[in-house]
């Protein structure tokens, strides 16, 4: 359980940062050098390798140095323990807001 939350506090940070959701975005259409990557976002190499790098160590995002350039692609997770720690989370939101719906159409039905 200790690395399965380690691996979402991870990734839901990696994806916290509107920048990095829109590195993700963009290389959703195709990779993509660093270098072209800050110009894109107006920011520094600098910068850029910061958020790549957070993406790089949740999963998301796999660079490979060739020559000067480094390239980056969309990483190999699917993001299935992410998306099924939502569903349960929903479910129990979803439940809550039923019980709550039930309580008031019967508190409703006292008041009339």
């Amino acid at each position: 359980m200790v690395q399965y939350t380690e691996r979402l506090d991870t990734t839901f940070a990696a994806l916290a940062d509107a920048t990095r959701r829109g590195v993700l975005e963009r290389l959703g259409r195709g990779d993509a050098s660093i270098g072209e990557l800050a110009t894109g976002f107006e920011m520094t190499l600098t910068g850029m390798k910061k958020h790549v790098r957070v993406l790089e160590d949740a999963g998301l995002v796999t660079t490979e140095k060739v020559g000067r350039v480094r390239s980056c692609r969309l990483g190999p997770r699917r993001l299935e323990d992410e998306l099924a720690w939502m569903a349960g989370y929903r479910r129990m939101l979803e439940a809550r807001l039923d019980r709550l719906d039930a309580l008031l159409r019967r508190t409703k039905g006292r008041t009339e």
